[in-house]
């Protein structure tokens, strides 16, 4: 994974974001890591995210999207 993608999936956890929890806004997630761990721009984050949701750019999707991804 590349170092955003660790920090998302860091974040996650942190919050308490796995398969049995409730959906949160992806804002919370982003701010956090943008906050804590990842200085750069919010647009990496978020295009990071989008590609750990989408099921055909990765052999196993990583994040639950949810909604308008």
């Amino acid at each position: 994974l590349k170092p955003v993608q660790r920090r998302i999936v860091y974040a996650m956890s942190e919050l308490g974001l796995n398969a049995s929890a409730k959906f949160k806004k992806s804002a919370r997630t982003v701010g956090d890591v943008l906050g804590k761990y990842h200085p750069h721009g919010d647009i990496a984050c978020y295009e990071a995210m989008v590609l750990m949701a989408q099921p055909f750019s990765y052999r196993y999707p990583l994040v639950n999207g949810q909604g308008n991804w």
